[in-house]
């Protein structure tokens, strides 16, 4: 099987290169290749760093935990839940097209097929692609909306539930087709239209849910955003008696358009579910293509302190993301996927240095304060306001809805040494 993809950037559709497609078997090769036009171009950028701008063909090695696409295209591609729907529902029609006496068996979903099913209007970032016919993929089917209204929520959610139970049936699989396959991550999910025309994130509780998770997200994201972050904005919304976090997509700028947006796993070049990697390797990337490497590095020392203060310890490299400001010039992406996870161990996914260790712990986020370049002054300024607004975590979840049983489920991921720890070091 070969196929010749082209690449496209943002609503307009503007040529950027091809993809070129091989799959053999079980083996896959892809190759990327920049447009004429678009080397030419006198605002071109490389679309990652290790994507130069040149001529030709670059291919990319897969990795053992890898993508066979280059990290920007791979970026895009369903992971965890859209993975699973996506598997469903081609089983599920197999299964039909069995019944229907079509014939045939059905090849196994490759790479490629996984990377196109992703719906081309909520599809993460700027990139789209279009197929040999020049059809933008996924396109949408025929009377059908993508990414629904509000008002579908309680479908939406009920299609995730029979999912997650393996009661699903073909229709349920129709429904999120599309809507519940352009995300990763592997918590129920779709993708929707907010009550003031937004694209957005809805995230459903799930069957195996022992707190109120997607309430907890909401709290995270407040506290962050009162702590001076720059956190996506989130709201909770209730259907069907199920409590919904809707987090609206920051690709998605106000007046409309696409953002181009990498994940620091992209960003660094690497595979995040390979090795150890550290902040410090993030700040190392700030300073070869940020368009404000300081202010972005003091910015991502404030997120360690929230992440340490609040346990959010799934804090992986796919977890923080970069959008493109020009010319190869990024900044950091706002904080997003944001959880106080109290049943954890308190150690980082995300090493505070190579030096520190996985130890979520203040002395560890004060010890590399010379390699970020931030004064102790500053950084005891910081480390207050971090502090002080998580302090007040049970006021913001009550302004939520949250009850006092609800809230006492999280305790443990705001109360511990680490927020005494914080106080002294801010003084």
């Amino acid at each position: 099987m070969k196929r010749t993809i082209a690449i496209a950037l943002g609503d307009n559709g503007r040529s950027l290169g091809t993809l070129r497609y091989d799959a053999q078997g079980a083996r896959e090769n892809a190759a990327f290749e920049y447009d004429a036009e678009w080397l030419a171009a006198e605002d071109r950028f490389a679309i990652e760093p290790g994507l130069s701008l040149v001529a030709g063909p670059q291919f990319h090695r897969k990795g053992r935990h890898g993508s066979v696409f280059h990290g920007a295209i791979a970026d895009t591609e369903p992971d965890g839940w859209a993975r699973r729907v996506i598997l469903r529902d081609h089983a599920k029609r197999r299964q039909e097209a069995r019944r229907a006496g079509e014939g045939g068996e059905a090849a196994a979903l490759n790479g490629l097929d996984f990377l196109l099913a992703v719906d081309d209007a909520s599809r993460v970032g700027a990139l789209r692609f279009r197929d040999e016919n020049g059809v933008f993929q996924r396109a949408s089917e025929d009377g059908r909306r993508t990414a629904p209204p509000l008002i579908e929520l309680g479908p939406l959610l009920s299609a995730s539930r029979a999912v997650e139970t393996n009661s699903e049936t073909a229709a349920d699989l129709r429904f999120l087709r599309g809507r519940g396959t352009s995300l990763g991550g592997l918590r129920p999910k779709c993708t929707v239209i907010d009550a003031e025309g937004r694209l957005s994130i809805g995230k459903f509780p799930s069957v195996a849910d022992d707190r109120p998770v997607t309430k907890g997200e909401i709290l995270a994201l407040r506290l962050a955003a009162a702590a001076g972050i720059d956190a996506a904005h989130g709201s909770l919304v209730e259907s069907d008696g199920a409590w919904v976090a809707l987090i609206r997509r920051f690709d998605r700028p106000d007046g409309g358009g696409r953002l181009m947006y990498v994940s620091a796993a992209t960003m660094l070049g690497v595979e995040a579910e390979a090795g150890e990697h550290a902040y410090t390797e993030i700040v190392d990337a700030l300073r070869a293509n940020g368009a404000a490497p300081q202010a972005d590095t003091e910015e991502l020392w404030r997120r360690i302190a929230f992440s340490i203060l609040v346990t959010n310890v799934d804090d992986h490299l796919r977890n923080h993301g970069f959008l493109h400001v020009d010319r190869g010039q990024w900044r950091l992406a706002p904080a997003f996927d944001v959880n106080p996870f109290p049943e954890r161990a308190r150690e980082l996914k995300t090493w505070v240095s190579e030096e520190a260790g996985p130890e979520a712990t203040i002395e560890a986020l004060m010890s590399v304060l010379p390699y970020f370049r931030i004064p102790a002054v500053r950084a005891r300024e910081i480390l207050g306001e971090v502090e002080r607004a998580v302090s007040q975590w049970r006021a913001v979840g009550r302004g939520l809805g949250m009850n006092t049983a609800e809230l006492e489920q999280f305790a443990e991921a705001f109360e511990h040494d680490q927020r005494a720890a914080a106080r002294s070091a801010s003084r």
